[in-house]
């Protein structure tokens, strides 16, 4: 029985590694967004861009909040 449904099932093997592949690629993605690290660097070049007038403290505001929400999963609107 074991030879008879690994050849029946041979066929599915492709799409079963492309789906693992899926899988994988989508986790590696949820880590990165989720990263600490990755939040608090873009949190600091914020800062330095409104350090050097690049961006108002408003528009520093709302991308701390776009950052935060990213990083917590969160779709909150800022207000």
């Amino acid at each position: 029985m074991g030879l008879f449904s690994f050849i029946v099932t041979l066929p599915l093997q492709p799409v079963k590694g492309v789906i693992s592949l899926a899988e994988l690629i989508q986790r590696q993605v949820e880590e990165e967004l989720h990263d600490p690290a990755r939040a608090r660097r873009a949190l600091e070049e914020l800062e330095e861009a409104r350090e050097r007038g690049e961006i108002t403290e408003e528009e520093e505001m709302q991308a701390q909040q776009a950052i935060l929400d990213q990083m917590t999963g969160g779709g909150g609107a800022v207000p």
